[in-house]
């Protein structure tokens, strides 16, 4: 039984007409002829039967009213079906995606093996320098840093370095043109030059 059949029911049996409802199909019939009012046995005319009959339609109009309302059309309409299979754009759009995870991932390991290199191998001048400008390089080649090397590590890893005591001024030149260099490759200012005029 629906939840409006429910509503008509205690609606009509409120106001005194039978009411029967169809175990198979849920529906509501009401019986035509009036029943006795409750004590007294007789039967109730023919306007306290109209008044009786207006009431019903007037509640059930009232009723349907307030279901249509508080149960939008919306919630009985039919859901979309889900595709079962993925489709030709999706299946492509993943191989892009696991394509470039790839390629960020082969690049993060080149910058790692240079950050090793540079923190725990390099001691001279050249060296140092040397690691500096192939940071550069990379970082020029992949378009910025890797996924998973921040900006920040790098810096860190510079002033760790730094903190031992030798640091030239050619390894400083280098350093501050590798900064320049990352922060070109994150926000480059295309407007005037195509390249980094740095």
């Amino acid at each position: 039984m629906s939840f409006t059949t429910a509503i008509l029911c205690f609606v009509t049996a409120a106001i005194g007409f039978p009411v029967g409802i169809n175990a198979y199909g849920g529906s509501m019939t009401m019986s035509s002829r009036p029943h006795t009012s409750a004590g007294s046995g007789a039967q109730i005319s023919r306007r306290e039967a109209f008044y009786r009959s207006m009431t019903v339609a007037a509640g059930s109009a009232f009723v349907a009213g307030v279901v249509d309302s508080v149960i939008p059309a919306a919630a009985f309409a039919e859901r979309p079906a889900y595709l079962t299979e993925p489709t030709d754009e999706f299946k492509e759009s993943e191989r892009q995606r696991s394509e470039f995870r790839r390629l960020q991932l082969q690049q993060k390991a080149k910058f790692t093996v240079v950050l090793e290199r540079f923190t725990n191998d390099s001691k001279t001048e050249e060296q140092l320098g040397d690691d500096l400008a192939d940071l550069k390089q990379l970082c020029k080649i992949t378009g910025g840093l890797p996924l998973g090397i921040k900006r920040d590590d790098i810096v860190k890893t510079v002033r760790r370095k730094k903190a031992l005591g030798f640091w030239p001024t050619s390894v400083e030149y280098g350093y501050q043109a590798l900064i320049r260099e990352i922060d070109f490759q994150q926000s480059p200012n295309k407007d005037k030059d195509v390249g980094n005029p740095l």
